[in-house]
């Protein structure tokens, strides 16, 4: 298919591109904001398969601050999370460095959310057909309950859009993700500041 061979990466470019101009202003004031309440890191980068399951840095707005309990481990996620973490995650403002990842090639504008490295070796090999495409900012499982379903519901939903990669679909999401952003809907698990671990089979 044309568009999947060849448009979508093209059109992934143009409009990371124009979003990263345009969205300038509101990049500066962020990481200014965060470079202030993480004491000088704003951003993180972590290692995430891609496309094949190649590894890429990926690049994110750094919400939570490093504090550590008296026994030197970190502090539980809750009690990281920064005021202005806990905006620019509610607006999903901490997605905007990703547009430099897709401007890359490590990461679509749509496709499965990019994961833990760690995952790689307990997915079943239908769970693995997620890594048949790039790994997109927002996708199908992201405007279908992001973080609030289970392992199972997103997995499921990440190899249908393998299955029905289109333009049309595209263009749906992205409509959807917009919509779902305003609503601030299915940012975290129920509980959970942020998504629960995935560890196996048995709680997919």
């Amino acid at each position: 298919m044309l568009y999947r061979s060849f448009l979508k990466r093209w059109l992934d470019m143009l409009v990371a591109f124009t979003a990263l101009l345009l969205l300038s202003p509101v990049f500066i004031v962020v990481t200014v904001l965060l470079f202030i309440a993480n004491s000088g890191k704003p951003f993180f980068l972590q290692p995430r398969p891609g496309l094949k399951g190649r590894v890429f840095r990926v690049i994110k707005y750094k919400t939570m601050n490093d504090k550590k309990a008296p026994d030197g481990n970190l502090l539980p996620d809750e009690a990281r999370l920064t005021a202005v973490g806990k905006f620019v995650r509610k607006t999903s403002l901490d997605e905007i460095p990703q547009l430099i990842n897709v401007l890359k090639g490590d990461m679509s504008l749509i496709g499965p959310r990019p994961l833990l490295v760690d995952y790689l070796e307990l997915y079943s090999p239908q769970q693995a057909r997620r890594h048949e495409v790039r790994p997109g900012i927002t996708g199908w499982a992201q405007v279908n309950g992001r973080n609030a379903i289970s392992w199972t519901q997103k997995f499921e939903r990440d190899v249908w859009y393998v299955d029905h990669l289109s333009f049309q679909l595209d263009v749906k999401i992205l409509f959807m993700t917009v919509i779902k952003v305003f609503k601030s809907e299915g940012i975290s698990q129920a509980g959970h500041v942020s998504s629960e671990r995935f560890t196996g089979k048995a709680n997919a």
